[in-house]
């Protein structure tokens, strides 16, 4: 047997033991021909890509290496009740017409970004904030249910969850009676964060694939392709994984998997559905955090009762004020508590808690700390604060909410909107971090964004402090550095502009959608709320909020003063121009050359626009190979036909 087969044979038994839970071949059999391998390995010196003695773990790492992924990880939006779910699917259904959902388990572990290259699996990354995470590849190398081959010739991440099975930890804590570990999910995550490669290995841990992020050449067009695909490179994938039309549908599976959720030899905090088709995935698009196509039904969190201590109230950049409840110390998900949101004064009231007394705590979305309500009568009454805890003006009551109106001179709301006015996805100042705001509000009497833009280098100087600084050295360098910084931010985009502002609820998605509407502040000032909620993710909410935001005269005050400054961004949308300008277009089958994702783009810069289905209002459809239903209802309706050889050459007439 040539040490190719060796391998080969190994990671077969591997698969079948790990992956299918069916071994062909009892432990000792696996062991002789492994000893085998490790054997003929020391004599010859020859480690094949894809041996298993990649598994044991290699030296201790310095440090964790940054990683960026090719294509950006986004995270879920959430619903945690069926009315939420219903508005989501009605949602979805509204914009893309009837479509495919899939219903998988959301496992709760550690996410994992895989890279493969021609097949060999060349790099691991946790997920961190979507863009950057910390480069894992040693640890992830030790975990059986990754592949280290697959087959596909191309590049590719695949994304999956790190879990740690309940068994294993069971039996693992059996092994380690003096350091137990505390639970499943911290014991995954730990593993993988590990800077010894051996713990990882030691802790005997799965990765279930879900997902594809960045691909070239992987021609799959919607989940259940992707789910096939996986599958067939060895991988472990969802325990559930089904398909539904309708919103009971989905209903009815989750409810089957709550019942069932006990019986799992794993942690999951919920289910994930997604619409099949990746091309309908497209067109809905997303948010600045979360795909519009995808969403969490989370399950109720784990729950414990301690003591609510006292409240105390943050002021934001807007002037709402938060209560923050101060806890007794409590472990809650393999987490110690000491504080966690009441929301407003009107769920305090409706709660009925009080200080002093025992209530319910449980992690909220599994991360933030929530009080449920109270766990037993007594305690002393919470009162409902008259006045600012920063600035001692008189609060108003907007809703479930209260207000300090003081914009002008509350010293936390001055603090909030400078940040975030600086910000990287705002203005971009970079040098003024959140301290050094505090800096600029309490040393240079700093009140307004507009303010910054008088600063001097001398003044500067004067709170970039350093150990250098005792010594007689001021920081005149930084503060030029801010001074330029703060020069260039004048030649900011419209969309950076109006997210800039601080309006409530208006993140950059929607801030490039209101540039994109109206092409300037001074356009989008005088919109009413009817004028804003035709635009497709803008509610009455957010529309009654940029409408309040312009109402109010410093907010005016502080735009006309920039615009003096010279900060007046505007937005025109370029003519389209292109071979398939004023075409709604459809994709269907397989293309040879491009992946569903290339096409729509290449079709979009051309002019064109992406549809999900076939319908009158559609003026092309391209079809590729099994090209199906698709192909025959554009033919009965006359639309337009072409092949993949004619798209190319449409392309090629640019």
């Amino acid at each position: 047997m040539t040490m190719q087969e060796m391998v080969d044979q190994l990671n077969k038994w591997a698969h079948e033991y790990y992956v299918l839970d069916n071994p062909s071949v009892p432990d000792t059999v696996y062991d002789a021909l492994y000893d085998q391998l490790v054997f003929l390995e020391k004599q010859t010196g020859v480690v094949l890509p894809d041996s298993p003695t990649h598994r044991v773990g290699g030296e201790t790492l310095k440090s964790f290496a940054q990683h960026t992924h090719l294509k950006r990880l986004y995270s879920l939006d959430k619903v945690q009740s069926f009315g939420e779910l219903r508005e989501w699917v009605d949602k979805v259904q509204k914009a893309v017409g009837e479509v495919e959902f899939t219903v998988e388990l959301k496992y709760d572990g550690l996410t994992i970004n895989v890279t493969y290259r021609d097949g060999k699996f060349v790099g691991a990354a946790t997920r961190g904030k979507g863009i950057v995470g910390e480069d894992v590849t040693e640890q992830v190398k030790t975990i059986r249910t990754v592949p280290l081959t697959i087959p596909f010739k191309g590049v590719c991440e695949l994304q999956g969850e790190g879990i740690m099975r309940l068994s294993v930890l069971k039996k693992y804590n059996e092994r380690h009676p003096d350091e137990p570990l505390k639970n499943a999910r911290n014991a995954a995550s730990g593993a993988i964060r590990n800077l010894n490669p051996k713990t990882t290995a030691d802790r005997n841990l799965d990765v279930v694939f879900y997902s594809n992020g960045y691909e070239e050449g992987l021609n799959v067009a919607t989940q259940t392709e992707l789910m096939e695909f996986l599958r067939s490179c060895g991988m472990l994938t969802n325990y559930v994984f089904k398909t539904a039309r309708t919103f009971e549908e989905i209903k009815a599976i989750i409810l089957e998997i709550g019942e069932k959720r006990d019986s799992f030899d794993f942690l999951i905090d919920g289910v994930v559905i997604k619409v099949n088709d990746f091309a309908t995935r497209e067109e809905l698009g997303y948010t600045d955090k979360f795909p519009r196509w995808a969403v969490a039904f989370k399950f109720d969190a784990e729950q414990v009762t301690t003591t609510l201590l006292d409240v105390e109230w943050q002021v934001g950049r807007t002037g709402k004020l938060t209560p923050i409840g101060k806890l007794e110390a409590v472990e809650l998900c393999g987490a110690t508590i000491q504080r966690a949101t009441l929301n407003n004064f009107g769920d305090i009231t409706r709660k009925n808690l009080r200080k002093g007394a025992l209530v319910f705590v449980r992690r909220s979305n599994d991360v933030i700390p929530e009080v449920l309500g109270a766990a037993e009568v007594g305690g002393i009454k919470i009162e409902k604060p008259t006045h600012c805890p920063a600035c001692d003006s008189k609060l108003v009551e907007v809703g479930a909410n209260l207000y300090c109106t003081n914009a002008e001179h509350c010293r936390p709301q001055i603090v909030a909107r400078i940040a975030h006015y600086c910000s990287k996805k705002a203005c971009d100042i970079g040098g003024i971090s959140d301290k050094t705001v505090e800096l600029l509000v309490d040393k240079l009497g700093v009140k307004s964004v507009a303010d910054l833009y008088s600063l001097t280098e001398s003044q500067l100087s004067e709170i970039f402090i350093t150990d250098e600084r005792k010594k007689g050295n001021v920081t005149s360098k930084k503060a030029q550095n801010v001074v330029a910084a703060i020069e260039k931010s004048k030649e900011v985009s419209l969309p950076q502009f109006i997210f800039a502002l601080g309006l409530d609820n208006v993140g950059t998605v929607t801030a490039k959608d209101l540039a994109t509407r109206f092409g300037s502040v001074e356009n989008l000032s005088k919109a009413t709320v009817e004028d804003l909620i035709q635009i497709n993710g803008v509610g009455d909410v957010v529309a009654d909020g940029i409408v309040q935001f312009f109402d109010e005269e410093q907010n005016m005050e502080i735009i006309h003063r920039l615009k003096d400054i010279g900060i007046a961004p505007s937005y025109e949308q370029k003519a389209a121009v292109g071979v398939f300008v004023g075409k709604k277009v459809v994709l269907t089958g397989s293309l040879a050359h491009y992946t569903r994702g290339q096409a729509s783009k290449l079709i979009e810069e051309q002019g064109g626009e992406i549809a999900s289905s076939v319908s009158r209002s559609v003026n092309l459809v391209i079809v590729g190979a099994d090209a199906g239903s698709k192909l025959e209802k554009a033919r009965s309706l006359g639309i337009e036909v072409i092949d993949e050889e004619r798209f190319v050459e449409l392309l090629a007439e640019k």
